[in-house]
């Protein structure tokens, strides 16, 4: 039977390293499943792999979109699961890596996006709701419906909580949302890396403080003067919209910069939340073992226990 790998986790947990050798050890590709990476233009504040570091493994999925564009997770699936399939015609395994819950479920789970068309008179009510009550009353009625939907999103990201809100009061379409136990037609091979929350946090806050070292706030102002609002579906990604609230003049840098620390760890925990659900998944203790010898455990658990 063909098979897909899944190397996913948190942020910082040390992904990049772990795929680099192990695609260059199966001797196939990878495609990216983070939401933020495909957006040209936004490399600092995604930790977006550079060139010399993908080391000759082409990457899929990664500066496809215009940040002033919007991209669904329907549109992920769909041109994802083609390169999935020009992969399996080249006899090669595909390599799925990151972190975004909801793209690596649709590449799991066979998904009946069109069952969950949009409805604009819930999503105005919910929009009037936000306008006049503000996000957080927004985001304690999501709670309130369905609190393991709201653990998987970001309060701040309002498209999203307006979204979820509409699909939890169309109840034909709540399973467009929820797990669709139904699996693509191809075995899935999912690992998550793991570490100690204190040392994971510390990776995330050593992270940012790069992040700023290498110019985040001169990227974001770029896509400011290429006319990239908060409205902007992209802005909103952890980083950016710290950083914009400061060149805006609401926040300071130094506030900013907190900001973008506390909800990256705050991510996290949510990104270890999500991946708890798949109990077919194995979990990899990225912390006391090498990057040498955990491609080692995966390449054996991938080639000579799945021997169909």
């Amino acid at each position: 039977m063909k098979q897909i790998v899944i190397i996913c986790g948190p942020t910082a947990v040390g992904k990049t390293a772990v795929s680099i050798k192990l695609a260059q050890k199966l001797d196939t590709e990878i495609i990216s499943s983070d939401s933020m990476q495909i957006y040209k233009g936004m490399d600092i504040g995604t930790a977006k792999i550079r060139k010399d570091e993908m080391q000759g493994i082409k990457h899929h999925m990664i500066d496809i979109v215009e940040p002033c564009n919007e991209y669904s997770v329907s549109d992920y699936a769909n041109d994802s699961l083609k390169i999935i399939g020009d992969l399996f015609s080249k006899k090669k395994i595909p390599l799925i890596v990151g972190g975004t819950g909801l793209y690596i479920n649709s590449l799991i789970y066979k998904m009946d996006f069109n069952s969950s068309k949009k409805n604009c008179e819930i999503r105005s009510k919910y929009r009037n709701v936000f306008e006049e009550k503000g996000v957080d009353f927004l985001y304690d009625i999501l709670v309130s419906k369905n609190s393991k939907i709201a653990s998987t999103i970001e309060k701040n990201n309002v498209k999203r909580v307006i979204r979820a809100l509409e699909i939890l009061d169309n109840s034909d379409e709540i399973r467009a949302f929820e797990d669709v136990k139904v699996f693509q037609n191809y075995k899935v091979n999912m690992y998550v890396l793991k570490m100690d929350r204190e040392i994971l946090y510390n990776n995330i806050n050593n992270r940012v403080d790069a992040m700023i070292s290498d110019g985040l706030i001169e990227e974001v102002e770029k896509l400011m003067k290429k006319g990239l609002t908060s409205e902007h579906q992209s802005m909103k990604a952890i980083g950016y919209r710290q950083i914009l609230s400061y060149l805006e003049g609401d926040i300071s840098k130094e506030d900013a910069i907190e900001l973008i620390k506390r909800d990256s760890r705050r991510y996290a925990k949510r990104q270890y939340t999500w991946f708890k659900r798949y109990d077919f998944s194995k979990w990899i203790d990225a912390e006391n073992r090498d990057v040498d010898r955990i491609v080692d455990m995966l390449y054996d658990d991938i080639i000579v226990n799945n021997i169909d």
